[in-house]
Protein backbone atom coordinates (compact mmCIF):
# COMPACT_ATOMS: atom_id res chain seq x y z
CA UNK A 1 0.00 0.00 0.00
CA UNK A 2 2.87 2.30 0.90
CA UNK A 3 4.58 1.69 -2.45
CA UNK A 4 1.36 2.52 -4.29
CA UNK A 5 1.09 5.76 -2.32
CA UNK A 6 4.73 6.61 -3.12
CA UNK A 7 4.13 5.95 -6.82
CA UNK A 8 1.10 8.25 -6.81
CA UNK A 9 3.12 10.96 -5.06
CA UNK A 10 5.90 10.66 -7.67
CA UNK A 11 3.33 10.95 -10.46
CA UNK A 12 2.01 14.17 -8.90
CA UNK A 13 5.58 15.52 -8.70
CA UNK A 14 6.10 14.85 -12.41
CA UNK A 15 2.79 16.51 -13.32
CA UNK A 16 3.48 19.60 -11.20
CA UNK A 17 7.03 19.84 -12.55
CA UNK A 18 5.82 19.88 -16.16
CA UNK A 19 2.97 22.31 -15.53
CA UNK A 20 5.08 24.75 -13.51
CA UNK A 21 7.87 24.79 -16.09
CA UNK A 22 5.47 25.32 -18.98
CA UNK A 23 4.03 28.28 -17.06
CA UNK A 24 7.52 29.62 -16.40
CA UNK A 25 8.56 29.21 -20.03
CA UNK A 26 5.49 31.14 -21.22
CA UNK A 27 6.36 34.06 -18.95
CA UNK A 28 10.04 34.11 -19.95
CA UNK A 29 9.81 33.27 -23.68
CA UNK A 30 10.58 36.88 -24.77
CA UNK A 31 13.77 36.81 -22.70
CA UNK A 32 14.69 33.44 -24.21
CA UNK A 33 14.28 34.86 -27.72
CA UNK A 34 16.61 37.81 -27.11
CA UNK A 35 19.09 35.50 -25.36
CA UNK A 36 19.25 33.33 -28.48
CA UNK A 37 19.63 36.36 -30.77
CA UNK A 38 22.44 37.81 -28.64
CA UNK A 39 24.29 34.49 -28.60
CA UNK A 40 24.21 34.37 -32.41
CA UNK A 41 24.84 38.09 -32.98
CA UNK A 42 28.16 38.69 -34.81
CA UNK A 43 28.98 35.01 -34.56
CA UNK A 44 32.74 34.41 -34.90
CA UNK A 45 33.40 38.11 -35.51
CA UNK A 46 35.41 40.34 -33.23
CA UNK A 47 33.62 43.31 -31.65
CA UNK A 48 35.62 45.64 -33.89
CA UNK A 49 34.81 43.98 -37.23
CA UNK A 50 31.14 44.90 -37.38
CA UNK A 51 28.55 46.59 -35.12
CA UNK A 52 26.20 44.24 -33.30
CA UNK A 53 22.58 44.26 -34.42
CA UNK A 54 21.14 43.68 -30.97
CA UNK A 55 22.68 46.32 -28.70
CA UNK A 56 22.02 44.65 -25.37
CA UNK A 57 19.02 43.18 -23.59
CA UNK A 58 16.47 46.04 -23.57
CA UNK A 59 17.47 47.51 -26.94
CA UNK A 60 17.31 44.03 -28.41
CA UNK A 61 13.76 43.49 -27.20
CA UNK A 62 12.79 46.91 -28.58
CA UNK A 63 14.30 46.08 -31.97
CA UNK A 64 12.48 42.74 -32.17
CA UNK A 65 9.15 44.44 -31.42
CA UNK A 66 9.88 47.17 -33.99
CA UNK A 67 10.85 44.71 -36.76
CA UNK A 68 8.66 41.68 -36.00
CA UNK A 69 5.91 42.94 -33.73
CA UNK A 70 5.08 41.59 -30.27
CA UNK A 71 4.61 38.13 -31.76
CA UNK A 72 8.32 38.09 -32.53
CA UNK A 73 9.00 37.75 -28.81
CA UNK A 74 7.01 34.51 -28.77
CA UNK A 75 8.76 32.75 -31.62
CA UNK A 76 9.45 29.16 -30.68
CA UNK A 77 6.78 29.15 -27.96
CA UNK A 78 5.10 25.95 -29.20
CA UNK A 79 8.42 24.12 -29.32
CA UNK A 80 9.22 25.52 -25.88
CA UNK A 81 6.00 24.06 -24.49
CA UNK A 82 6.91 20.65 -25.93
CA UNK A 83 10.39 20.97 -24.47
CA UNK A 84 9.23 21.96 -21.00
CA UNK A 85 6.51 19.32 -21.02
CA UNK A 86 9.13 16.64 -21.62
CA UNK A 87 12.60 17.77 -20.52
CA UNK A 88 11.60 19.79 -17.47
CA UNK A 89 8.97 17.27 -16.40
CA UNK A 90 11.68 14.64 -16.22
CA UNK A 91 14.49 16.76 -14.75
CA UNK A 92 12.39 18.26 -11.95
CA UNK A 93 9.96 15.40 -11.49
CA UNK A 94 12.75 12.85 -11.12
CA UNK A 95 14.84 15.02 -8.79
CA UNK A 96 13.09 14.18 -5.52
CA UNK A 97 12.75 10.42 -6.24
CA UNK A 98 16.44 10.25 -7.22
CA UNK A 99 17.41 12.20 -4.12
CA UNK A 100 15.43 9.73 -2.00
CA UNK A 101 17.19 6.82 -3.70
CA UNK A 102 20.47 8.36 -2.55
CA UNK A 103 19.22 8.25 1.03
CA UNK A 104 18.19 11.90 1.37
CA UNK A 105 15.21 11.70 3.74
CA UNK A 106 15.57 14.99 5.64
CA UNK A 107 14.95 17.96 3.30
CA UNK A 108 16.47 20.47 5.73
CA UNK A 109 19.73 18.58 6.26
CA UNK A 110 20.50 16.84 2.97
CA UNK A 111 24.20 16.86 1.94
CA UNK A 112 24.85 19.15 -1.01
CA UNK A 113 26.56 16.43 -3.06
CA UNK A 114 23.39 14.32 -3.05
CA UNK A 115 21.39 17.26 -4.38
CA UNK A 116 23.95 17.91 -7.11
CA UNK A 117 24.14 14.26 -8.17
CA UNK A 118 20.35 13.87 -8.27
CA UNK A 119 19.99 17.13 -10.23
CA UNK A 120 22.71 16.29 -12.76
CA UNK A 121 21.29 12.81 -13.38
CA UNK A 122 17.69 13.94 -13.88
CA UNK A 123 18.84 16.82 -16.10
CA UNK A 124 20.95 14.58 -18.33
CA UNK A 125 18.13 12.07 -18.87
CA UNK A 126 15.51 14.73 -19.59
CA UNK A 127 17.63 16.77 -22.00
CA UNK A 128 18.80 13.77 -24.01
CA UNK A 129 15.23 12.59 -24.60
CA UNK A 130 13.88 16.06 -25.37
CA UNK A 131 16.73 17.29 -27.61
CA UNK A 132 14.57 17.52 -30.79
CA UNK A 133 12.22 20.02 -29.13
CA UNK A 134 15.16 22.13 -27.92
CA UNK A 135 16.71 22.07 -31.40
CA UNK A 136 13.52 23.32 -33.04
CA UNK A 137 12.98 25.96 -30.36
CA UNK A 138 16.43 27.43 -31.00
CA UNK A 139 16.01 27.46 -34.77
CA UNK A 140 12.58 29.09 -34.61
CA UNK A 141 13.75 31.73 -32.12
CA UNK A 142 16.79 32.51 -34.26
CA UNK A 143 14.62 33.51 -37.23
CA UNK A 144 14.66 37.29 -37.24
CA UNK A 145 13.49 39.81 -39.81
CA UNK A 146 14.25 38.48 -43.29
CA UNK A 147 15.71 40.44 -46.17
CA UNK A 148 13.89 40.34 -49.55
CA UNK A 149 16.39 37.69 -50.77
CA UNK A 150 15.82 35.36 -47.81
CA UNK A 151 13.08 32.81 -47.27
CA UNK A 152 11.77 31.60 -43.93
CA UNK A 153 13.62 28.52 -42.67
CA UNK A 154 10.63 26.93 -40.93
CA UNK A 155 7.00 28.01 -40.70
CA UNK A 156 6.35 26.18 -37.43
CA UNK A 157 7.06 23.17 -35.25
CA UNK A 158 5.57 20.59 -37.64
CA UNK A 159 7.37 22.15 -40.60
CA UNK A 160 10.66 22.06 -38.70
CA UNK A 161 10.25 18.41 -37.69
CA UNK A 162 9.38 17.42 -41.24
CA UNK A 163 12.20 19.34 -42.91
CA UNK A 164 14.88 18.23 -40.44
CA UNK A 165 13.85 14.60 -40.91
CA UNK A 166 13.93 14.97 -44.70
CA UNK A 167 17.23 16.83 -44.95
CA UNK A 168 19.19 15.65 -41.92
CA UNK A 169 17.55 12.36 -40.98
CA UNK A 170 16.60 11.15 -37.51
CA UNK A 171 20.12 11.87 -36.25
CA UNK A 172 19.58 15.49 -37.26
CA UNK A 173 16.99 15.84 -34.50
CA UNK A 174 19.74 15.15 -31.99
CA UNK A 175 22.09 17.84 -33.34
CA UNK A 176 23.77 19.52 -30.39
CA UNK A 177 22.82 16.75 -27.99
CA UNK A 178 26.23 16.69 -26.28
CA UNK A 179 26.27 20.37 -25.23
CA UNK A 180 22.55 20.13 -24.47
CA UNK A 181 23.11 17.30 -22.02
CA UNK A 182 26.14 19.07 -20.53
CA UNK A 183 24.13 22.26 -20.10
CA UNK A 184 21.21 20.40 -18.54
CA UNK A 185 23.48 18.59 -16.10
CA UNK A 186 25.16 21.84 -15.10
CA UNK A 187 21.86 23.73 -14.95
CA UNK A 188 19.97 21.17 -12.90
CA UNK A 189 22.98 20.43 -10.70
CA UNK A 190 23.20 24.18 -10.03
CA UNK A 191 19.58 25.37 -10.04
CA UNK A 192 17.76 22.91 -7.81
CA UNK A 193 20.53 22.40 -5.21
CA UNK A 194 21.28 26.17 -5.01
CA UNK A 195 17.60 26.97 -4.56
CA UNK A 196 17.19 24.11 -2.09
CA UNK A 197 20.37 24.91 -0.14
CA UNK A 198 19.81 28.69 -0.13
CA UNK A 199 16.25 28.30 1.09
CA UNK A 200 17.11 25.95 3.96
CA UNK A 201 20.21 27.96 4.92
CA UNK A 202 18.09 31.09 5.29
CA UNK A 203 15.48 29.13 7.23
CA UNK A 204 17.96 27.31 9.45
CA UNK A 205 19.70 30.58 10.38
CA UNK A 206 16.30 32.26 10.88
CA UNK A 207 17.20 35.01 8.40
CA UNK A 208 13.89 34.63 6.55
CA UNK A 209 10.61 32.83 7.07
CA UNK A 210 8.82 30.48 4.69
CA UNK A 211 6.88 32.47 2.12
CA UNK A 212 7.01 34.30 -1.20
CA UNK A 213 9.99 36.57 -0.38
CA UNK A 214 12.08 33.53 0.57
CA UNK A 215 11.17 31.81 -2.71
CA UNK A 216 12.07 34.92 -4.73
CA UNK A 217 15.47 35.41 -3.06
CA UNK A 218 16.35 31.72 -3.36
CA UNK A 219 15.22 31.63 -7.00
CA UNK A 220 17.17 34.70 -8.09
CA UNK A 221 20.34 33.47 -6.38
CA UNK A 222 19.85 30.11 -8.10
CA UNK A 223 19.30 31.90 -11.42
CA UNK A 224 22.50 33.92 -11.03
CA UNK A 225 24.56 30.83 -10.27
CA UNK A 226 23.00 29.02 -13.24
CA UNK A 227 23.79 31.91 -15.59
CA UNK A 228 27.41 31.90 -14.43
CA UNK A 229 27.86 28.16 -14.84
CA UNK A 230 25.78 27.53 -17.98
CA UNK A 231 26.28 30.58 -20.23
CA UNK A 232 29.38 29.30 -22.09
CA UNK A 233 27.93 25.87 -22.86
CA UNK A 234 24.53 27.43 -23.63
CA UNK A 235 26.12 29.69 -26.25
CA UNK A 236 27.92 26.72 -27.80
CA UNK A 237 24.69 24.70 -27.79
CA UNK A 238 22.76 27.49 -29.52
CA UNK A 239 25.39 27.95 -32.23
CA UNK A 240 25.73 24.25 -32.99
CA UNK A 241 21.97 23.78 -33.15
CA UNK A 242 21.48 26.77 -35.43
CA UNK A 243 24.40 26.21 -37.82
CA UNK A 244 23.87 25.75 -41.55
CA UNK A 245 26.08 23.82 -43.92
CA UNK A 246 28.67 26.12 -45.51
CA UNK A 247 28.04 26.21 -49.24
CA UNK A 248 25.89 23.10 -48.87
CA UNK A 249 28.93 21.14 -47.73
CA UNK A 250 30.64 21.12 -44.35
CA UNK A 251 29.38 22.48 -41.06
CA UNK A 252 30.83 25.51 -39.33
CA UNK A 253 31.65 23.54 -36.18
CA UNK A 254 32.98 19.98 -35.99
CA UNK A 255 32.26 19.54 -32.29
CA UNK A 256 31.41 21.46 -29.11
CA UNK A 257 35.13 21.83 -28.37
CA UNK A 258 35.72 23.19 -31.87
CA UNK A 259 32.89 25.68 -31.38
CA UNK A 260 34.38 26.82 -28.07
CA UNK A 261 37.85 27.11 -29.63
CA UNK A 262 36.63 29.17 -32.59
CA UNK A 263 34.53 31.42 -30.36
CA UNK A 264 37.42 32.10 -27.98
CA UNK A 265 39.79 32.80 -30.88
CA UNK A 266 37.45 35.20 -32.68
CA UNK A 267 35.50 36.79 -29.84
CA UNK A 268 37.41 36.10 -26.65
CA UNK A 269 35.92 34.90 -23.38
CA UNK A 270 33.18 37.55 -23.66
CA UNK A 271 31.90 35.72 -26.72
CA UNK A 272 31.01 32.69 -24.62
CA UNK A 273 29.06 34.95 -22.25
CA UNK A 274 26.94 36.67 -24.89
CA UNK A 275 23.37 36.74 -23.63
CA UNK A 276 24.44 36.47 -19.96
CA UNK A 277 21.95 39.05 -18.64
CA UNK A 278 18.89 37.59 -20.44
CA UNK A 279 20.11 34.13 -19.43
CA UNK A 280 19.90 35.21 -15.77
CA UNK A 281 16.69 37.19 -16.37
CA UNK A 282 15.19 34.05 -17.87
CA UNK A 283 16.37 31.45 -15.36
CA UNK A 284 15.69 33.61 -12.28
CA UNK A 285 11.99 34.39 -12.94
CA UNK A 286 11.56 30.92 -14.48
CA UNK A 287 12.78 29.45 -11.20
CA UNK A 288 10.44 31.73 -9.22
CA UNK A 289 7.40 30.62 -11.22
CA UNK A 290 8.52 26.98 -11.24
CA UNK A 291 9.07 26.56 -7.52
CA UNK A 292 6.22 28.78 -6.35
CA UNK A 293 3.84 26.82 -8.59
CA UNK A 294 5.19 23.39 -7.76
CA UNK A 295 5.39 24.03 -4.03
CA UNK A 296 1.89 25.47 -3.75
Amino acid sequence: MASKSATSFDAVLFMLAGTSNMTGATVTNPVDVIKTRLQLDNELRSHTSAPRKYQGFLRGIGLIIAEEGFRGLYKGWSASMLREGSYSTIRLGAYEPLKSKLGATDPAHTPLWKKILAGATSGAIGSALANPTDLIKVRLQAQGKLSPQESVRYTGVVSAFREILQTEGVRGLWTGCTPTVCRAMILTATQIPTYDHMKHTLLNHQLMEEGVPLHIVSSMVAGLMCAITTSPVDTIKTRIMNQHKIGGKGLKYNSPLDAARQCLKAEGLKGLYKGFIPNWMRIGPHTIVTFLYSSS
